[in-house]
């Protein structure tokens, strides 16, 4: 059931119709990054980032659920991919120092409960002006799954909760249908 369920995030994102390509391009990772996509579900853009980055370069796939981190452990062997590293987040999230490029953040920030403690603890993994990326749900329309069960939060919450963390807008794009997409930069060597 959890593959089925982690082939079809996988499906939807690579969707045209979500712009998985433009969102990469946008992105600009470049060879030897190293990034961490939280809350990777299928692996999708973990293993298109694993490719960008190469043989020296590393991507984390994290997430809170073991049979996804198998499902792209599975996948990443398959393509020959020997530069991801599955990391199971329960309570704290552990994630060598200093050490990411990007944080990656595809449809996650609802599921936080305090975002603003959560992203001022992402600082001490990040490089010194490293960049987190955030693409969440627009609210959408009144009977949409997003507005009723409310998996979203609006651009302008994200923008002030990460100014209060200690990051600065430096992006954002208005090219997706259903989401907003946002990049941040880490204004601060740690909190």
């Amino acid at each position: 059931m959890r593959n089925l369920k982690a082939k079809m995030f996988n499906k939807k994102a690579s969707d045209p119709r979500n712009k998985p390509d433009q969102i990469i391009e946008a992105i600009g990772l470049k060879p030897g990054q190293v990034v961490a996509d939280i809350g990777s579900g299928g692996g999708y853009f973990t293993l298109r980032f694993a490719k960008i980055v190469g043989e020296a370069g590393k991507v984390y796939a994290v997430d809170t659920d073991k049979k996804f981190l198998e499902f792209v452990n599975n996948n990443a062997k398959q393509k020959g991919l020997n530069n991801i590293v599955t990391v199971l987040a329960k309570d704290k999230l552990e994630l060598p120092k200093e050490s990411l490029d990007f944080v990656f953040m595809r449809n996650v920030t609802h599921h936080i409960s305090n975002r603003v403690s959560y992203f001022k603890s992402l600082k001490k993994f990040l490089k010194p002006y490293g960049k987190v990326v955030i693409i969440e749900y627009k609210k959408g329309k009144p009977f949409t799954f997003h507005r009723i069960f409310g998996h979203y939060v609006s651009k302008q919450t994200i923008v002030q909760e990460m100014d209060k963390s200690g990051y600065s807008l430096e992006k954002e794009f208005d090219f997706l249908p259903e989401q907003h997409f946002t990049i941040y930069l880490n204004q601060q060597k740690w909190v």
